[in-house]
């Protein structure tokens, strides 16, 4: 067998140049944020005395840790596929500060990591910080806002009519009882939808949209059998007073939620039976679809580079963790194309 010569003094510095001058998108979004500001809220989830320990080796750095997080949702990697691949290649060292000789965090103590940030609700606390980094430095634009949802898969379930009618009533079938193993693989969360004559099984991930540089400020998440329009009101904030707010017809029929926030209304007109769309609000729809379809960028920054809408979690709560992170992610991602940098200028009290 024909041994490997292993690499020589400068061969890893060439190669890491080499990947540089590629254009590792990774260097980017290295040079633009400032991983400190996530510091704090990581510190109140890992100093509780459930999540210390003086026994075993030294924890893993708890910002490589959440860096990995964010590798995964770029990538969709699941946790060995993570492991292997920082194991494997130099841009996922260098993006982690990781030499060659030092030990990679294995896909147990990923999972672990991810199930704490889960159990203490810092998912959501991740993205808005980020968010109000943005916000210090008046990155978002503030001049128009844009809503929509996507559907995000998960594993279909192999359930009867009898089961899923028990499900959708908020109860367990007494077989699955029977077999702990068999009803931690079964989500009852996730709802089966249609969409242009095809059914998806899943949940939504509802988004509202800067206009002007495509960030997501709000989301939120539901089983996707929920209209798009139900968590409007949810989306909305005080901040957004006297700013237009673009949508597709499906948000027909918000008028007064979007009267309360003080916004204004762009939303597409829809026809109706009987009652078509005049050339004039056809004309009014069209202009409307300038600014609209931006917000199909990020969907489609999501679908064709992150390849993050369809994820295989089971339960709601897990899903809202691993949807949260592809946001959360998507904005990093954007802040580095929009070529703006995000530091730390916040105490965190």
């Amino acid at each position: 067998m024909k041994n490997i010569n292993p690499l020589g003094l400068f061969d890893e510095q060439l190669l890491l140049e080499r990947l540089t001058r590629l254009k590792d998108p990774l260097v980017k979004l290295e040079a633009h944020i400032d991983w400190q500001i996530f510091t704090p809220i990581l510190s109140t989830a890992f100093n509780k005395p459930e999540h210390r320990s003086n026994l075993g080796r030294p924890p893993f750095d708890r910002l490589m840790m959440f860096k990995i997080l964010m590798l995964q949702s770029l990538y969709n990697l699941s946790d060995d596929q993570m492991e292997y691949q920082i194991t494997d290649r130099l841009s996922f060292k260098r993006f982690l500060g990781l030499k060659a000789s030092d030990k990679v965090p294995d896909s147990k103590t990923i999972w672990k990591f991810r199930e704490t940030l889960i159990q203490e609700e810092l998912i959501e606390a991740l993205f808005f910080r980020f968010n109000q980094a943005l916000d210090e430095q008046c990155i978002f634009a503030k001049n128009g806002q844009m809503v929509d949802a996507s559907i995000v898969e998960v594993p279909c379930q192999r359930n009867s009519r009898e089961e899923n009618e028990l499900i959708k009533a908020g109860q367990t079938p007494e077989s699955w009882k029977q077999k702990p193993n068999k009803l931690r693989q079964k989500d009852r969360d996730a709802r089966w939808v249609k969409k242009n004559k095809t059914n998806f099984y899943g949940y939504k991930n509802h988004i509202k949209v800067d206009k002007e540089t495509k960030l997501i400020n709000n989301w939120m998440v539901t089983p996707a059998c929920d209209h798009d329009s139900q968590e409007l009101e949810t989306l909305l904030e005080k901040e957004d007073v006297g700013q237009p707010l673009y949508a597709d017809s499906a948000y027909v029929g918000q008028e007064a939620i979007i009267e309360a926030c003080e916004m204004i209304n762009e939303i597409h007109e829809k026809g109706t039976k009987g009652k078509p769309l005049t050339d004039e609000q056809k004309a009014s729809n069209r202009q409307k679809s300038k600014s609209r379809a931006r917000v199909e960028h990020v969907f489609g920054f999501m679908t064709n580079s992150m390849r993050a809408m369809y994820i295989r979690t089971i339960g709601y709560v897990r899903a809202v963790a691993k949807i949260g992170l592809t946001n959360l992610t998507y904005n990093l991602m954007r802040c580095a194309q929009l070529n703006k940098k995000v530091y730390n200028v916040f105490i965190w009290g």
